[in-house]
């Protein structure tokens, strides 16, 4: 052991997992696992159930957090109307009170507290009310005139450490892909879902989505990577950084990787809302279960709000071209990570291991 104990916060999202796997494989520590439900996979962990929304509820797991050194905070609260929900006040005061909640039962047991790292995302530039200034830079793009729990928990965190030992960092992915079943934004469960009922039908991996946007994804184990990278480094302290794969796409020009992946041939284009169809697809998907014998759950606790979100990265019902949404990794180069990764990888790699887990057919 390394005298390190991390605390992940939101130890079932698609990020705080990714940081349970990371510390369990790459970097072994004391890991805590903060989460309602228990992570399908601990990597380790010992796993604390805790509603953060509770005072009380924090209050009371506050003997498990004692001597805590790196706290990763991605947990998250999502509004049911997943893409409204990102401007309603509800949304902002939940997630504002959840992170005040924890650091107050934290602080006080972690006396050798030293990093705090906060997942923020591409709407701290207002990607999902106005078009993103190309490319969107740390320190000056941001849209902080747009109510957003964002800004409640940075003002929060900023005045919390003023004077103390402990350091924050802002990480700033942009659309995140990997593995976890029934997250709000996770990609590959929906498009795995899609392509699994269009190959029954014996049909090609069509593109369902809306017009072209060039855009750009991160994988979530690089992300990871990134996270207890801003944990250690001097340059990273009080500092928020973009996170990204290093290269851009479209979704037309990797949809050939993506049916590749899912072995299928790549089709037209066919625009199809998968949040609407999606309860067409609910005995289906639970017959392919039963054929394939797989260990994924019944599609709304495998997927969960991620068909809305599909739609809104593939832009369904966009017919016109759509501004870049484009973000400079210069700052997080220059203070010392340079991981990258190909994107048609990336999507094989997540692709390859849903099937390797019995998650897809």
């Amino acid at each position: 052991m390394t005298g390190k104990k991390v605390v992940v916060a939101g130890a079932t999202g698609l990020v705080g997992n990714a940081a349970l796997r990371h510390f369990g494989t790459s970097e072994p520590s004391d890991v805590v696992a903060l989460s309602r439900r228990k992570p399908r996979d601990l990597y380790g962990a010992r796993h604390v159930p805790i509603d953060l929304t509770s005072e009380a509820d924090c209050r009371r797991a506050a003997v498990e957090l004692k001597g805590a050194t790196h706290l990763i905070y991605a947990a998250l609260y999502e509004a049911p109307q997943l893409v409204d929900g990102w401007r309603d006040p509800q949304q902002i005061t939940t997630n504002d009170i959840m992170l005040r909640n924890l650091m107050g039962a934290l602080e006080p047991v972690a006396p050798d507290l030293k990093h705090v790292a906060l997942l923020q995302g591409t709407k701290a530039y207002g990607v999902h009310v106005r078009p993103l200034t190309v490319p969107a830079r740390e320190g000056r793009s941001e849209m902080y005139e747009q109510p957003n729990f964002y800004w409640a928990q940075e003002n929060f965190l900023r005045e919390l450490q003023k004077g103390k030992a402990w350091h924050w960092s802002i990480l700033r992915p942009v659309l995140i892909v990997g593995l976890a079943m029934g997250g709000a934004m996770d990609l590959i469960p929906p498009l795995g879902v899609y392509a699994a009922m269009l190959r029954e039908q014996g049909r090609p991996l069509d593109f369902p989505g809306g017009a072209a946007r060039v855009a750009q994804a991160v994988d979530v184990d690089l992300l990871a990577r990134a996270i207890a990278w801003s944990g250690e480094a001097k340059a990273a302290q009080n500092e928020a950084f973009n996170v990204t794969n290093g290269d851009v796409f479209t979704w037309e020009n990797i949809w050939p990787a993506v049916a590749d992946a899912l072995a299928m041939k790549p089709g037209k284009p066919v625009p199809l809302s998968l949040a609407k169809e999606f309860p067409n697809w609910v005995a289906p998907w639970d017959a392919l279960r039963r054929k394939h014998n797989l260990a994924s759950p019944g599609l709304a606790d495998f997927v969960g709000l991620s068909f809305q979100y599909a739609d809104y990265s593939m832009r369904y019902g966009q017919t016109e071209s759509g501004p870049p949404s484009i973000v400079s990794t210069v700052k997080i180069n220059r203070a010392g990570f340079t991981e990258m990764m190909d994107t048609e990888d990336m999507f094989r790699k997540w692709f390859r291991q849903a099937k390797e887990e019995r998650l897809l057919p």
